[in-house]
């Protein structure tokens, strides 16, 4: 007997979360010095860590011994105070990523809808679909979610909308207007998933205090991370903003010590770092602005980003993925679910990582 028969089909019929190629598994594939090849597919900050959370992980490396505070009370009132938030809103996860389980875990079940956009993050479809639930994908407006659209999508069994702004893996972002606006169309009994895991990478003009709009919208649930501009991503740590009554579902089906004892000061000494996080987003932008020139030189067409990441047009993605496979860089195809195969998206990393890429992107090219 195939005892995977005893599970749900929708559980046998879901396809893995595919990661970006790892460093060390490369290098063993083509007999590469792990020195030498360049990562950019996972949206990584390329900074590190910042000293005062390298010096918070150091000081806490003697309590290993024992359980991390599974309330997480001093993560979650450093964050109260500083999006002047209850700490009774508050959810912190294994990673943005769990959080987002955690929601579809908690309200999603058979007989139930979700509504998500083309192009989207793919775990949105992926816990969806775990749950049982049904999904409903929204096709795209110029590779962003179209919400007019999205909101006409919203049947009787719809219980959650996902939205990721900016959206990964196509960069493109929502106004804070146009977010509102859709929080007043939507019913109150649906949930807005609200996914800023590049938030801190947003222009200063473009940001909105979106964790304080779950007072006056209780159906909101917003998401962040400590992974991409905080450079924490090994040790996988976010949470959610929503209104006491959902963080506490939320909380309920959370298991026991989902943040380990690092993540917790790491995440509480990083929020503190300001000025770690504005040099990561300037940099950042310069990034940005390189790959931008770089892509225009080589005659090819891009998404225009607002995270640490872009997606430009390259053909038969692929093959140029391969190539530059060979050549000691690591990026992501998009294809699949994404549904974008002529395209790549790559994480913006140093100004010599960029270069590299960019030289191994016009060789790849040629080939």
């Amino acid at each position: 007997m195939d005892l995977s028969e005893l599970t749900p089909s929708y559980i046998r019929s879901i396809a893995p979360y595919q990661p970006g190629k790892p460093i060390s598994e490369l290098a063993r594939e083509m007999g590469l010095d792990e020195r030498k090849i360049v990562k950019l597919a996972s949206n990584e900050n390329p900074r590190g860590i910042g000293p005062r959370t390298r010096a918070a992980i150091e000081k806490a490396v003697g309590d290993l011994a024992l359980y991390p505070d599974g309330n997480g009370y001093e993560l979650k009132l450093a964050l109260s105070r500083r999006y002047g938030v209850d700490m009774s809103s508050l959810v912190l996860g294994n990673g943005s990523n769990d959080v987002l389980e955690l929601v579809s875990l908690a309200f999603l079940s058979q007989g139930k809808s979700a509504v998500y956009s083309q192009h989207a993050f793919v775990v949105y479809a992926l816990a969806t679909q775990a749950r049982g639930a049904r999904g409903i994908q929204v096709p795209a407006s110029r590779y962003g979610h179209d919400l007019a659209a999205m909101a006409k999508a919203v049947e009787a069994d719809t219980q959650v909308v996902w939205i990721a702004n900016p959206n990964n893996p196509t960069g493109t972002f929502i106004p804070s207007s146009e977010i509102e606006a859709f929080l007043k169309h939507v019913p109150e009994r649906v949930l807005v998933v609200l996914d800023e895991a590049y938030n801190e990478y947003l222009p200063p003009d473009a940001r909105a205090d979106t964790a304080r709009w779950v007072k006056r919208h209780p159906n909101l649930v917003v998401t962040r991370t400590f992974s991409k501009a905080y450079g924490l991503a090994g040790l996988r740590i976010g949470y959610a903003v929503a209104h006491p009554s959902v963080a506490d579902i939320m909380n309920r089906v959370r298991q026991p010590f989902n943040v380990n004892s690092l993540g917790l000061v790491a995440a509480t000494a990083a929020l503190d770092d300001m000025e770690f996080v504005a040099k990561s987003y300037a940099e950042n932008l310069q990034g940005l602005r390189q790959m931008a020139e770089g892509f225009d030189g080589l005659g090819l067409s891009y998404i225009p980003s607002y995270g640490n990441f872009i997606s430009v047009k390259v053909g038969r993605a692929n093959d140029i993925y391969r190539k530059l496979l060979r050549r000691g860089v690591i990026v992501r195809p998009v294809g699949g679910p994404y549904e974008l195969p002529e395209h790549l998206r790559i994480t913006i990393g140093t100004p010599e990582e960029n270069e590299i890429f960019l030289a191994a992107l016009a060789a790849s090219l040629k080939d």
